[in-house]
């Protein structure tokens, strides 16, 4: 990896405290332009790129370069966002004097409403999980009913240890972005699904592994989020759901049918999903708008 990058994520990482994805998604997208302007800039000596060659109108051809390539408005603007971030980075620590990519902007992404099942598409995917009760199936129940009942980020719920949930007080604890930790009440039938995991599945998934971790695979280590999204995605399809199933789907869904029921307001929703701004909640409320227009339409009687 080219010096100047390494140093930037590193400064991501330990002044700002990004989390692993974050910064991940950062490499990725700084490797990639590295790789453009090894290819398309000006050929220096050395293994790494000269960036002080890298200027205004070579970015612009970069972001050419992404639009050909057919990538989506919302990837574009984060592309262009990781390099512009890299080279105010490269400008503060006295590398180059001039950041090339000031007064460049990315496509304008729109907000996407979230997309979410019904209530009686969640009850058919937790149906499924309760069929077996084989360690595995036990697992599976006890992470679903959890996600439904805390909308958890499909990161937090992985990460969590068995010391995080405390069943007699029913609650679990998480660290979110930036490690901020939030304490989330469950239910009772969240309380009971992780309980029989606990008392019975997770022990046979364990072994001798010693694992700290909630969760665990066939091997005794700790789930993944990738394998927890299969998970997911096999149970969507036994349940017959249509939609495409995602861990972010699922916590979009808890978020809207606490708002339709009218019993949580956007504060406490943004407190319960660990939202740092509460215009992120906030979109939720279009959703509520669109039913509310839905039922009207269909309810009043001089509406057409």
């Amino acid at each position: 990896m080219d010096g100047a990058i390494a140093s930037f994520l590193s400064a991501l990482s330990i002044e700002k405290g990004f989390s692993n994805n974050t910064i991940e998604a950062y490499k990725n997208d700084l490797n990639q332009f590295t790789a453009f302007v090894s290819e398309q800039g000006p050929k220096h000596d050395g293994p790494e790129v000269s960036w002080a060659s890298v200027d205004r109108s070579f970015l612009l051809n970069y972001m050419v370069n992404l639009k050909e390539r057919s990538y989506a408005p919302a990837t574009m603007a984060r592309k262009v966002a990781a390099v512009k971030s890299f080279f105010n980075f490269l400008v503060s620590e006295g590398t180059l004097e001039k950041n090339p990519a000031e007064g460049i902007t990315g496509p304008k992404v729109g907000k996407s409403l979230p997309r979410a099942i019904s209530v009686e598409e969640v009850e058919r995917l937790l149906e499924q999980s309760g069929k077996l009760s084989t360690p595995e199936a036990k697992r599976d129940r006890a992470m679903l009913e959890l996600m439904y009942a805390t909308g958890m980020r499909v990161t937090e719920l992985v990460s969590l240890n068995v010391r995080d949930v405390n069943l007699k007080a029913g609650y679990v604890r998480c660290f979110g972005k930036g490690s901020k930790e939030r304490i989330i009440p469950i239910h009772n039938k969240a309380i009971r699904a992780v309980k029989s995991y606990v008392d019975d599945g997770r022990a046979r998934l364990l072994g001798v592994t010693g694992e700290i971790a909630l969760f665990l695979n066939r091997r005794g280590q700790r789930l993944t989020r990738q394998g927890f999204w299969l998970i997911l995605k096999g149970y969507g399809k036994k349940a017959n759901i249509t939609t495409e199933l995602t861990p972010h789907v699922l916590r979009h869904s808890i978020a809207t049918h606490l708002l339709h029921s009218g019993k949580m307001n956007l504060r406490e929703l943004q407190e319960l999903l660990g939202h740092a701004n509460i215009s992120t909640t906030q979109i939720y409320t279009h959703l509520t708008t669109e039913r509310m227009r839905r039922v009207y339409d269909s309810a009043h009687p001089r509406a057409e």
